[in-house]
This record gives structure tokens, C-alpha cells and sequence, in this order.
């Protein structure tokens, strides 16, 4: 009984220290990050916690922010902070009224629950449901993650010059690859590329496509490898 005490005296505690923003949406980004004005005329940008939301630049990005923006633009919101991302900007819950947002953009269909920093099981079953109904973004039968998406952007392609330069000279064109990448690597890139778990777990181990493991649990395509 004494331990549960400080355990809800800490919880207490935390929740008061916990850092609250609230102002007027005067900006949305894309579909899980808006910038909001307080009263002391500050801007602020926030991230939705637990949540990642399609690129502006991939299929039904547009279609999210315009989700977001319907729900908060011009409207007051509350943020419940809970980091800081090494872009500066605040990550949080925000709420317009008693509505929780990054839930409803989950239940729209317009976000993934983000498996690598999310902990909220009631987020998770929404995807889920959403997933079920097909709505949103999960009309398309094999939507690509965010993350996968942005691993794969970031890759640096190598050019043509730079794979010609080994033959520059007889040394450098006789000397053997080191580690070369397995010849039954092919173009593929995605999880909705792979037709099966043991292709998947070939190229994440042989290939070196580590896009394919999201929350780096050593286990690629999880919807494949169940």
C-alpha cells in the first residue's frame, strides 16, 4: 500500500510538471504537424506524438493535411508536451476541446501509429480499425510507412561516375569488392514489394535494405514475418 502511494504521488507530480501549451492553430505543415500562437504571441511548432503521418510528397499526404486541417486550423488547441525532437519543435498530444487529434487523425485513416515511439494500445487498435474499413490512406492495399519512405529518400544513389572510378586504375580494377551484396539483390525496396518473409529477411541481411525494419527489432515486413 505504501509503495502504491508513491507511485501515485510520482504520477501526480509528473502529470502537474508536465508541459502544457495552448494558443490557435496558425499553421499546418502537413498531417501531424501545425504550428500554434499563444496569447503571449509566440509561435510554436508541434509534432504529434505517436503518430506518423503520410509526407507531403507521398500518396494522400495532401489529403491528410487537409484531414488536420479541418480539424484544428483556426481553432484552439491544448498540447500536452512530451519531448522535444531535435528539430526544436515541441511532441505532444493535442486536443481541440475533449477531442484528442492525433487519435482522430488515426481513426480517419490519415496516419500510422508510430510503432517505434508509440506507446497508447487505444492508438494502436484505432489504425487497426481504420485499417479494417479501409479507410483513409489504407484504401491503397499496400501503403508504404513514412519512415520506410524517408529511409529511402535519405539513401545517397550511387552514381555513375563514382561506380566507373573504380576502374580507373589496373590496382583498384583488380582488388575484389569488400562484403559485395548478394546477386540475388534485385530493385526492390518496399515491404509491399516482398512476396515473402524469407525474400524480406534476405534483403534486410544480405542487401542491407534496413528501411524494411522500422522499429529495428531485427525483424523486416512484420505484417509478412507474423
Amino acid at each position: 500500500m505504501k509503495n502504491l502511494f508513491y507511485l501515485l504521488l510520482i504520477t501526480a507530480s509528473t502529470l502537474v510538471n508536465a508541459e502544457t501549451i495552448q494558443g490557435r492553430t496558425v499553421g499546418v505543415a502537413d498531417g501531424d504537424t501545425i504550428t500554434v500562437l499563444t496569447s503571449e504571441n509566440k509561435q510554436i511548432k508541434v509534432r504529434f506524438a505517436q503518430i506518423d503521418a503520410p509526407e507531403s510528397s507521398m500518396p494522400y499526404g495532401t489529403k491528410a493535411k487537409q484531414s488536420l486541417s479541418e480539424l484544428v486550423y483556426g481553432k484552439t488547441v491544448t498540447v500536452q508536451v512530451q519531448d522535444t525532437d531535435r528539430y526544436q519543435r515541441k511532441v505532444g498530444i493535442v486536443y481541440q476541446g475533449n477531442t484528442d487529434i492525433n487519435l482522430e487523425q488515426l481513426k480517419r485513416g490519415y496516419a500510422w501509429f508510430y510503432t517505434q515511439y508509440g506507446t497508447n494500445p487505444i492508438y494502436r487498435s484505432a489504425e487497426q480499425i481504420a485499417k479494417s474499413q479501409r479507410l483513409g490512406l489504407w484504401a491503397d492495399p499496400n501503403p508504404v510507412p513514412p519512415w520506410e519512405y524517408r529511409h529511402d529518400k535519405k539513401a545517397p544513389a550511387k552514381s555513375l561516375t563514382s561506380w566507373f572510378d573504380q576502374f580507373k586504375s589496373p590496382t583498384t580494377a583488380l582488388t575484389p569488392a569488400k562484403n559485395p551484396p548478394s546477386s540475388s539483390c534485385g530493385s526492390k525496396r518496399y515491404c509491399k514489394e516482398m512476396t515473402t518473409c524469407e525474400e524480406a529477411k534476405m534483403y534486410l541481411s544480405q542487401c542491407g535494405l534496413k528501411s524494411l525494419d522500422g522499429n529495428g527489432d531485427g525483424v523486416p515486413c512484420e505484417k509478412l514475418c507474423k
